[in-house]
């Protein structure tokens, strides 16, 4: 065990002496020490809570015979750094929460983790220093957020966003905006849609990371405290069979948790941290497995944004398991994939019914027999590009219409907000993605905007950078490579036609072979001035397409 490296023997008696500095008795010191990395902070509403899941989880190592230790990982808010500098600062969260964990891991011999993450970069991040420290590990996130309430009905923060829309465009007055404000995010949790947080929470299910309804169960019900004690009680029984993240998270694994996401419709940044999460555990995840599986897989959920369901209702129909159950009526899962319950697939779903099909459709009858999300290539994208295609109007899957080209998300804003923007076009926002933000800002102002002036069934957008979960409608990220990197989509001009085929996974620039050439040949891509982390990040990181991750 790593413990023994700093607690034993003689030549570790100065680590002991800072062990007692601590107050950890003798007792305490013989146990396996188990790391609980806590996410807990006082910005992100997703995080407020996750002190009392921290202790929950103490309580459980300890009374599994184990000496729990809390550290800190931080975490970004992306509702509070949406459209502004800080969204730059939230995808590279990812990779400093990976790294900060690997140190304070490796550097005090912990003998296994307990994760306690909750919003959108934080899971993968933990996820990937999982895989990298290859210690027994065992995650318990915050939690969902219940759903607002306005005029009876439920909403999320999707719904506040395109607000803002609607009173731009004259649609809502001052009054029924501030009502939204108010009662839109009524409590603690992860925003509750389908949004990137709980989209990752669900596939540590998925994974077999989680245990069941760590996906789904709200932040403020005590059945939260209790998962988080039988987390803590299972990491000993990991520990106790060497079971680590490498042993879950197998290549078959990971299969399973694409299958998924494309079953509840998923964020699109699964596009980006699943391919991360696979590079940690030597799986190569290329965007081409995902229309592969999306070909063969059902969609069975519209939660928010995609429809008017919420992680509360995925909750009370039967939560992650339900959903696998009935996509293992196809035999779409790897059912002998082992996880942290000491248990494998096909056991833990045994017997976990689809309690309102409302929520869950029946394998038989379900949304779409492809997936929520979609891999678009084409000369404009031959890396690849991604959608999500559960929240697309039927109107708008294919599409073809003139460019209205921006070089930053805040010129495409005020292009959008001033009425620049008709029926008809193909708004394209470039040098956002990984390299060009630098951070791949996400594009959830122009798209809720977009859908809140009432354009969602006749405007597309496409950008070098990605969305929020809470995104719907066309719009189309990750545009690999970046105009940054020299894309092609830098060299598109105002009024050029855009062909947009989502059922074909096509993306295209119609303009001749001989213009593009020529246009390629005297492209110098955009550079900006840099300092800090966000040099050392665009210098680093990867393409869009290759899960951002540093090389």
């Amino acid at each position: 065990m790593d413990r023994e490296n700093v607690v034993e023997g003689v030549q570790n008696a100065p680590h002991r002496s800072l062990f007692h500095a601590l107050g950890l008795t003798e007792e305490e010191q013989k146990r396996p020490l188990i790391g609980i990395v806590s996410s807990y902070n006082e910005i992100v509403p997703g995080h407020m809570n996750i002190d009392k899941i921290v202790d929950a989880v103490k309580l459980g190592v300890a009374m599994a015979g184990g000496t729990p230790i809390v550290f800190p990982a931080i975490a970004v808010c992306d509702g509070i750094a949406m459209g502004h500098q800080g969204m730059k600062y939230s995808l590279v969260t990812r990779d400093l929460i990976a790294d900060s964990t690997e140190a304070m891991t490796l550097a005090h011999g912990f003998d296994g983790l307990v994760m306690v993450p909750n919003c959108d970069k934080n899971v993968p991040g933990l996820l990937m220093a999982a895989a990298r420290v290859n210690i027994p590990t065992v995650f318990v996130s915050g939690g969902p957020m219940l759903a607002g309430k306005i005029d009876g009905c439920k909403t999320s923060l999707s719904s506040m966003f395109e607000a803002v829309g609607s009173y731009n465009a004259g649609k809502l007055s001052d009054e029924k905006l501030k009502e939204y404000e108010c009662k839109t995010c009524p409590t603690c949790g992860s925003c509750s849609g389908m949004y990137t947080a709980n989209s990752m929470n669900c596939l540590t299910e998925a994974l077999g990371m989680g245990l069941r309804g760590n996906g789904t169960i709200p932040a403020v019900y005590s059945k939260r405290i209790e998962l988080a004690k039988h987390a803590g009680m299972a990491v000993m029984e990991l520990v106790r069979k060497n079971t680590c993240p490498r042993d879950i998270m197998t290549e078959e694994a990971l299969m399973n948790a694409l299958t998924v996401d494309m079953a509840l419709g998923c964020s699109t940044n699964s596009m980006l941290h699943l391919p991360a999460i696979a590079h940690e555990c030597g799986v190569n995840l290329n965007l081409d497995v995902a229309n592969k599986i999306s070909a063969k897989t059902p969609n069975l959920c519209h939660l928010a944004p995609a429809g008017r369901t919420y992680m509360e209702d995925l909750n009370e129909a039967g939560g992650v398991y339900a959903v696998m159950n009935e996509l293992n009526k196809k035999g779409l899962l790897n059912t002998d994939c082992m996880t942290v319950t000491g248990k494998t697939i096909g056991e833990n779903i045994s017997g976990c019914e689809n309690l309102n099909p409302d929520v869950i459709r029946p394998i038989e009858n379900p949304y779409s027999e492809t997936g929520g999300i979609a891999v678009l290539r084409g000369n404009l994208a031959p890396d690849g590009s991604v959608v999500k295609r559960s929240a697309v109007l039927p109107e708008m899957l294919v599409h073809e219409g003139p460019a209205k080209v921006f070089d930053s998300e805040e010129d495409a804003q005020k292009a959008i907000n001033s009425g620049k923007i008709v029926a008809g076009d193909v708004v394209v926002i470039r040098y956002e993605g990984p390299k060009g933000g630098p951070g791949m800002r996400e594009m959830l102002n122009p798209t809720s905007a977009i859908m809140g002036m009432g354009l969602g069934n006749s405007v597309a957008l496409i950008t070098d950078g990605r969305f929020s979960g809470a995104t719907r409608g066309a719009c189309i990220g990750h545009v690999s490579p970046e105009a940054a990197s020299g894309g092609m989509i830098g060299i598109v001009k105002d009024g050029d036609i855009i062909s947009i085929n989502i059922p074909e996974n096509k993306l295209e620039l119609k303009v001749s072979d001989e213009e593009i050439e020529k246009r390629m040949a005297s492209f110098v891509p955009k550079t900006k001035e840099l300092s800090g982390y966000l040099k050392r990040y665009a210098t680093l990181v990867s393409s869009g397409a290759e899960g951002a991750v540093l090389n």
